[in-house]
């Protein structure tokens, strides 16, 4: 509970007292119609009033404290549980109020009289409340919603920033322009198709919005330009087998998934002509599976698994679901979730 909060409970409850116990004040008018059932006593509608307020607040408090009883029932969606102890606590006051009403200052002339009173204050007194409950309830995901979005666009673009220096590192650049190099002087023509696919990995990972979900489609036609890349450096060390029905090419993934897991293998692992560096992505039922086969590098110093963490908190914060991650003995495995 925030200080806003508590400000709107106090403001509220005494809001909604002073309209349900509003009807005492005109028995201040000695000829009206409510002074000839009941005479205006400054302690009695004090007491009225503050023992209003005070059903007001404790409703308030019952219902918004979080990880009390009230909120973990509404959390679970217990709702039939939540509206009984909510109506209990309502006829607990009423009787209450009636009682020590009754004691302080007397019965009235109308039996059963205060009893009515009390019922139709606190009756109209929860009705009010439960629509402030529910404005706070809104106030409050709107809140958390805006606090996820900040979140995870932090996630973005500390994804975004992390996958450029990958790309512009000496040692990327290094291989791109030795690569590239090499193919200017035997093959022009596929020169510049290597520049062509460069241009594409850069405006893919620069251009693109936020942290959108993309089709399976779009991510692959840019994953496929990364794997050109690839191929014109490794040659025949390096091979990726794609295999998506066409139903699930038009399933969502996070932009930018799936060339970090492929380049995380390409940078860990060795590729020779003995032993080629093999990459497999197919679908298991709900999940896009990305395999390769485990040969580290002897020199490669062990990865920080910034990369993967990152990704998971991505996943987590735009679709509340996590990757998964499997290492055995042959194979390195990520699962992401379709969407």
């Amino acid at each position: 509970m925030n200080k806003n909060e508590r400000k709107i409970y106090l403001y509220s409850a005494f809001l909604i007292t002073l309209v349900v116990n509003s009807a005492k004040l005109m028995a201040l008018n000695s000829d009206g119609i409510i002074a000839r059932y009941w005479q205006f006593n400054i302690g009695e509608y004090s007491f009225q009033f503050f023992y209003n307020m005070t059903f007001c607040l404790l409703l308030l408090y019952l219902n918004l404290s979080k990880g009390k009883f009230l909120s973990v029932l509404r959390e679970n969606k217990k709702y039939w549980k939540l509206y009984t102890f909510n109506a209990l606590v309502v006829v607990a006051a009423i009787m209450l109020g009636s009682v020590i009403h009754s004691l302080l200052f007397g019965a009235v002339q109308l039996p059963g009289g205060r009893m009515r009173g009390y019922f139709a204050r606190f009756l109209l007194s929860s009705i009010m409340i439960a629509v402030v409950i529910r404005l706070i309830l809104l106030m409050r995901e709107s809140r958390n919603k805006d606090l996820i979005n900040e979140q995870l666009n932090s996630a973005y673009l500390q994804a975004q920033l992390r996958l450029l220096q990958e790309q512009l590192n000496p040692h990327f650049l290094f291989n791109t322009l030795s690569s590239l190099s090499a193919i200017v002087r035997e093959n022009p023509a596929l020169a510049q198709n290597y520049i062509l696919h460069l241009s594409k990995i850069f405006r893919y990972t620069l251009l693109r919005s936020g942290n959108d979900l993309v089709t399976l489609e779009k991510e692959l036609e840019h994953l496929k330009s990364y794997i050109q890349l690839v191929k014109m450096r490794l040659e025949n060390t390096f091979q990726i087998y794609i295999n998506i029905s066409e139903d699930l090419i038009h399933k969502q993934v996070l932009h930018l998934s799936l060339q970090p897991l492929v380049e995380n293998a390409v940078k860990h692992n060795r590729a020779t002509d003995s032993s080629p560096l093999v990459i497999e992505i197919y679908e298991e039922n709900t999940w896009l599976i990305i395999r390769n086969n485990l040969q580290p590098t002897i020199s490669e110093a062990e990865g920080t698994g910034l990369g993967l963490t990152n990704l998971n908190e991505r996943y987590k914060l735009q679709t509340h679901h996590e990757i998964e991650i499997h290492q055995t003995k042959e194979y390195f495995i990520v699962k992401l979730p379709l969407l």
